[in-house]
């Protein structure tokens, strides 16, 4: 037997392989696009069954598609939205610019699966019906990201806010040196910090929140260049509730649908925020790695989780890896957006022709920024242990605890006790107790470190 089929489409015959799902116009783009190897995420794959699926129902409630044609190409596309028939999706994400040869590689996949004997069904007359690539690609490219961000990276966030929450439970009364400029600062708790972190990462949770309001509209419907040529004017909010209901998601149909085809300024916002994102978990996972640092040279405020060997040659050697790991990740998101940034630039009159290496970069951004914070959440915030002996020291001989004093004793003075307190290597309470008339007892109490995490002044 042979290894190819001959396929046709306008522009001819060409070979393609035996066992192939899809057809010509797929093969054409393997055949012109050997660039990179990376072919499309499969959350993107899922989409674009999702988006035939709610197509197909939408045009067989319009009475525009027959039932049982309807129904063949429902049930192809779950193949697809399953993942089933990954395999069968081998385009190179560097393609032609709308994204249209994506959108027949699925046309096609699914009305080869949809096809009997006894029902023929034509992936441009039926499973693209009232559809263009210059709709479906944009849709397909809000939903696989909506859903991935609601799915996975907000969830992911949860998680790691309420790891912070917990260890800031356990670590409430523990007060540490704080650092501004990397130099010692008045003390906080670890709990403060903890849950500074924990509100950080809210406060993402919450713009991606937002920014998935503006996503969720979808400009399937506009077809071709936004007019909705050939397609029903009623298909693009039917089509929003019925891809609503089959993702669990709720979309709406966008209201100028020219604004969803011509431009990609909802996604580009959005990739905007999975930066914001990165820079949030770049700072903690830089902040753990400079805690964790020693443990005798350096910080040493807590000890990291010993995952792995750090050294080749250094015995005994242990590395913040999942940090470091965290970090990179966060490094590959924000050079993502740049990239998303630049093809968001790239809407020519009716329609964006980067497409593909949006969806792409966008999707990576999340994935990896998703795994990123669960394992930061499980195998470090979980699981460090507080060195309370270094911490308790260094709070203690910390100079700048002489700034309560201020009040009581001037600035100058203040100025004067930490440096003879630094210089000496004493504590405050030793130096404050030789050069102000203070008792001892009045200095311990002006200078409790947890009343200082406290903040303010107390008024008789």
């Amino acid at each position: 037997m042979s290894d190819f089929r001959i396929e046709k489409d306008s522009m001819g015959e060409l070979k393609v392989p035996a066992d192939a799902l899809y057809g010509a116009q797929t093969q054409r783009a393997v055949n012109n696009f050997p660039i990179s190897g990376l072919t499309m995420p499969p959350a993107f794959i899922k989409a674009l069954g999702l988006v035939k699926k709610a197509a197909a129902q939408a045009n067989e409630q319009l009475g525009h598609l027959a039932k049982d044609k309807s129904q063949a190409i429902q049930a192809a596309a779950d193949q697809v939205i399953r993942g089933d028939m990954n395999r069968h999706f081998p385009i190179d994400v560097f393609q032609t610019g709308s994204g249209t040869s994506s959108n027949m590689n699925c046309n096609e996949v699914i009305a080869h699966l949809a096809s009997t004997k006894e029902l023929m069904i034509h992936p441009n007359d039926h499973v693209n019906m009232g559809q263009s690539s210059n709709d479906v690609v944009p849709t397909a490219i809000a939903v696989s990201n909506a859903l991935d961000v609601a799915q996975n990276l907000i969830p992911a966030m949860h998680t790691f806010i309420a790891a912070c929450q917990a260890k800031a439970q356990q670590l409430n009364a523990v007060v540490k040196t704080g650092r501004t400029h990397l130099m010692d600062a008045m003390p906080v708790t670890f709990g403060q910090e903890l849950n500074t972190w924990a509100s950080t990462m809210q406060s993402n949770v919450d713009r991606l929140s937002d920014a998935l309001k503006r996503v969720c509209q979808l400009p399937q419907g506009g077809t071709a260049v936004g007019t909705g040529v050939n397609a029903d004017s009623r298909f693009g909010a039917l089509f929003a509730e019925k891809i609503s209901k089959l993702s669990g998601l709720h979309f709406t149909s966008m209201a100028n649908k020219f604004d969803g085809i011509s431009t990609q300024d909802n996604i580009v916002e959005l990739s905007g925020q999975l930066r914001v994102s990165a820079v949030t978990l770049m700072k903690i996972a830089n902040d753990l790695r400079w805690m964790n640092s020693g443990p005798l040279a350096g910080i040493g405020e807590i000890e990291l989780p010993s995952l792995q060997p750090g050294s080749s040659i250094m015995p005994g050697k242990v590395n913040p890896v999942i940090p470091e790991a965290v970090t990179m990740v966060c490094a590959q998101v924000i050079g993502n957006d740049t990239t998303v940034t630049v093809a968001g630039q790239s809407g020519n009159f009716q329609l964006n022709v980067m497409l593909p290496v949006i969806v792409y970069n966008c999707l990576q951004s999340i994935d990896i920024l998703s795994s990123g914070i669960k394992q930061l959440a499980k195998q470090c915030i979980e699981g460090f242990h507080v060195n309370h002996e270094k911490v308790s020291e260094s709070v203690g001989k910390n100079p700048i605890l002489v700034t309560a004093l201020n009040p009581v004793i001037g600035y100058e003075l203040g100025a004067k006790i930490a440096k003879k307190a630094y210089q000496e290597k004493r504590s405050v309470i030793e130096v404050t107790k030789e050069m102000t008339d203070l008792s001892e007892q009045e200095i311990k109490v002006i200078l409790d470190p947890i009343k200082l995490t406290l903040g303010g002044l107390e008024k008789e």
